[in-house]
């Protein structure tokens, strides 16, 4: 059997210390599955404060001097979290602040962000190189989204390992002005339209698109939708270009820390063939959230940062009517500010009925979860998604937009699909405020149905949404990348 060839999984998030999206859980789970099934296996990501402190006694294995104008000197620290070996990148003018790692308090950008994941990019490169200060070498450098998106280039450019990019969301692509270039010390003959340079910028996210071995993204479905105008974000093009060289892999989910059965945040636990606990989590969140206390009337779920991409201006639009469905409404999550308002003042108008918590709340995700009776997810686009299929796991049949990875977990009630045994959720007919409506009405009269929700629930809790699917279809790309190479 042909070794598995080594990786080095280069992020700028990792959960729990650092999170904003799906690439945080991402690279908290992919690494350990792609270790399971035979990979010797790196993660490359910033030393952090929240790092810092998991991580006090991390030790330094390299020093990395300054490598152009905008890339200081910094180190390399070496950690293990439960066996999975970590190279934290510790340059404290770049890393060492508070927060959001892409945001000031101000919430915009860090003026020298593109210092600060350039160099996480070059290192990235610089490991899989002859240059390399470790002796340990990678075959693959596996670049996450636009913040390590530029390490290809050096690699296609320099030379040295295989490299594969994965689109997490191709809306932020790290625009740079064209100046950018030489301040990251990228040669001049990278400065083309099949290189680095975008509309008269430097583009990470373009850059890693135009010169990695090959390129992933998060579903099969939004392989395809990113190849389209309405999705691609000015990269349609690019990518159509590249289209033998891109593929969707549906992410998973770390299926014990999110498992009903066993899960510390709930007030009952149950499983598939155990689905009338899950009752007692209904009341408790009911209980938490200031709702009325009541079984008579569906409970939709929503956990969610509060934008128009996340389609909660469609539930805006229809929400005082959901009391009288008759439904209720929990929802958990921020963002943006005008629509923070209106779900406090729609909550305001009807208590009892709909309750509002404008935070992160980890352990009050999992209670939604558990305590819902329907999951809403009615996103424009979504390039995975991972809430449905915690969902589907904890019998809470997502409602959702046909669209990225939702289209590719959420299978609609029908006669045929219940017939087959696929069912497990409710697809809107299209992106109106009123298909989401239309919908809502369908999963509360089927709820009505007890006997028929639960087959729907089972449908959904028996599908395996475990990383394991995507580690082997990863170490599939691995494999072809290194074939780009001979």
């Amino acid at each position: 059997m042909t070794k598995a060839p080594a990786i080095l999984f280069a992020t700028s998030e990792m959960a729990p210390w650092v999170k904003t999206g799906g690439l945080g859980d991402v690279a908290a789970a992919l690494p350990v599955a792609l270790r399971r099934a035979g990979h010797d296996l790196r993660v490359l990501l910033p030393f952090y404060p929240a790092l810092q402190q998991a991580f006090p006694q991390a030790k330094q294995i390299a020093a990395i001097p300054p490598l152009a104008p905008a890339l200081p000197a910094a180190r390399l620290l070496a950690a293990e979290d439960n066996g999975l070996p970590l190279l934290l990148l510790d340059c404290p003018e770049l890393y060492q602040r508070p927060g959001n790692p892409y945001l000031a308090a101000d919430g915009l950008d860090w003026p020298d962000n593109a210092s600060r994941f350039g160099l996480l990019s070059r290192v990235a490169a610089l490991l899989g190189q002859a240059a390399s200060p470790l002796a340990w070498r990678p075959d693959i450098v596996h670049a996450n989204d636009w913040q390590t998106a530029l390490a290809p280039a050096w690699l296609h450019y320099q030379g040295g390992a295989a490299s594969i990019v994965t689109v997490h969301n191709i809306a932020f692509q790290g625009c740079y002005p064209a100046a950018t270039r030489a301040a990251l010390g990228l040669p001049e003959a990278a400065w083309r339209f099949d290189g680095v340079e975008y509309h008269g910028q430097v583009s990470f996210l373009k850059a890693g698109l135009q010169l990695a071995s090959l390129i992933s993204t998060v579903s099969p479905t939004y392989a395809r939708e990113i190849q389209d105008e309405e999705f691609g974000y000015g990269l349609a093009p690019l990518l159509r270009h590249r289209r033998d060289h891109l593929h969707g892999i549906l992410n998973g989910v770390d299926t014990e820390i999110w498992n009903p059965a066993t899960d510390p945040s709930l007030a009952a636990h149950y499983a598939a063939n155990r689905l009338a606990a899950k009752r007692a989590n209904k009341l408790a969140l009911q209980r938490a959230m200031g709702l009325a206390e009541s079984a008579d009337r569906p409970l939709f779920g929503v956990i969610s940062r509060l934008t128009a991409q996340k389609g909660l201006d469609l539930l805006l639009t229809i929400g005082d009517g959901i009391p009288h469905l008759p439904a209720q409404l929990a929802v958990l999550g921020s963002g943006d500010k005008a629509m923070e308002a209106g779900f406090l003042a729609l909550a305001e108008r009807h208590p009892g009925q709909i309750a509002v918590s404008l935070k992160f709340d980890e352990d009050l995700a999992h209670r939604i979860e558990a305590g819902a009776d329907c999951f809403l997810m009615p996103s424009r686009f979504e390039p995975c998604g991972l809430n449905q299929m915690y969902s589907l796991r904890y019998g809470t049949p997502p409602l959702v937009q046909a669209t990225g990875g939702l289209a590719d977990t959420v299978v609609d009630v029908s006669a045929a699909t219940l017939a087959d045994r696929t069912a497990n959720g409710f697809i809107m007919a299209d992106g109106s405020a009123h298909a989401l409506w239309q919908a809502m009405e369908r999963a509360t009269t089927t709820w009505q149905d007890k006997r028929l929700w639960q087959r729907i629930q089972q449908n959904g809790m028996r599908r395996d949404f475990s990383w394991s699917h995507a580690a082997t279809e990863y170490s599939q790309l691995y494999r072809d990348a290194l074939a780009t190479r001979t």
